[in-house]
């Protein structure tokens, strides 16, 4: 196999033999960010990333190259992140659950709102490079979460829409 390689001049060697190049390696006329063509290959690299020389670096490499996610054609960047549906229900249903308050507590939408946005945010914690949404799960439980608490005291202080003695609740 040969290679070209771009030297520190600026000016392209080759093509050369790998043992030609386990040469320059060794005499500092190649490093491991120096760029190199393999023959056949249709980009440059650097010598570091190409396995046949890698170990005659004592380092590791500056840098590793990025493949785009699966599905994705290689150039091309991915758009934004989808947005959790979880977080979206969350937030929703939070709104509902705060606009509801005065009939009947927001109940169960504030419930609601909190079991899907703590889900959603799990779901994007453990997975951030295939969904985003953290603020709107985070407002999801802020509006669930003062609709549940308005909820609560309206019982606590018996000013409830909510009968708790008979079977309407």
């Amino acid at each position: 196999m040969s290679y070209q390689i771009i030297g520190h001049d600026g000016r392209t060697y080759g093509p050369a033999t790998a043992e030609q190049v386990r040469e320059w390696i060794s005499q500092g006329r190649a490093i491991r960010q120096t760029p190199v063509l393999p023959a056949g290959a249709t980009c440059w690299s650097v010598l570091g990333l190409l396995p046949e020389f890698a170990p005659l670096f004592s380092n590791p490499p500056p840098f590793a190259p990025t493949t785009p996610p699966p599905g994705v054609p290689p150039g091309v960047t991915p758009g934004p992140l989808p947005t959790s549906s979880l977080a979206t229900a969350g937030l929703v249903f939070g709104i509902i659950s705060l606009l509801c308050c005065c009939c009947c507590g927001g109940f169960p939408f504030n419930i609601l709102g909190l079991i899907f946005s703590l889900i959603a945010l799990v779901q994007i914690s453990e997975h951030p490079d295939r969904y985003s949404g953290r603020p709107q799960a985070i407002v999801g439980i802020v509006l669930s979460a003062a609709s549940f608490l308005i909820f609560l005291a309206s019982i606590a202080s018996d000013h409830s829409q909510v009968i708790l003695n008979s079977h309407n609740f």
